[in-house]
Order: structure tokens, then sequence, then C-alpha cells
């Protein structure tokens, strides 16, 4: 169980360490014209928020397992992101773009925080 942990943890925690950064350093303009459209509807603040939110989910899908220390943070992390790409399937949805991506995205993180937990207790 705690190989499948590992294998879900690291595809997740790339693209969200990827998304998150690129949230975090582009510009909005340059984020809409990099075809994210939804961040026309999101001040910049809230936008670099949300990369935040992506990085630190990231890095605790990672550190608690591979130090040891506390790693019921690592299941904790995932439902985190859970919840934040379970709020860029309703942002897509009500725009009327494809949710695909962030759908599964969720899903992922789903079946990081049910393994994780079933895994670390």
């Amino acid at each position: 169980m705690l190989i499948a942990l590992w294998i879900v943890n690291i595809l997740l925690a790339a693209a969200m360490l990827g998304a998150g950064t690129m949230k975090s350093i582009k510009t909005k303009e340059a984020i809409v014209a990099g075809g994210m459209a939804w961040a026309d509807d999101f001040q910049p603040a809230a936008i670099k928020g949300i990369g935040a939110l992506e990085v630190v989910g990231a890095v605790g899908l990672i550190v608690p397992l591979a130090t040891g220390i506390l790693p019921i943070l690592a299941p904790i992390a995932a439902t985190g992101l859970a919840i934040v790409m379970l709020g860029a399937v309703a942002v897509h949805r009500r725009r009327n773009e494809p949710v695909m991506p962030a759908l599964a995205f969720a899903i992922l993180a789903i079946a990081s925080a049910v393994i994780g937990f079933i895994a670390v207790s």
C-alpha cells in the first residue's frame, strides 16, 4: 500500500508543484495569455494564493513521508489539494470550460488521501 501511495503522491506533487509555481510567479496577464482564461475572474492575490496552496500541498505530500515525521500530514495535504481541485472543477464548470483536467487531479488527490489514511494508520 505504501508503494501505491508514493506513486500517487509523486505524480500529484509534480503536477501541483509545477502548476502552483507557475501561478505564484507569473502575472495575471501572463496566466490568462497562457490559456488559463479562468484567471480573469480572480484578483492577482487570489491567483497567487491558489498557487501557494498548490505548492504547500505538493510539499506536504512528500516531506512527511520522506522524513517519517508526522506522516499523517501527507493524507491531510492530499485532502486539502482535493478541496482546491474541486473548487477548480466548480470554476471551470461555471465558465463552461473543460473540467476533466481539474477533475482528474481531484480524483488523484482523493485517492492519495484514502490510500494515505489507510497506509499511515
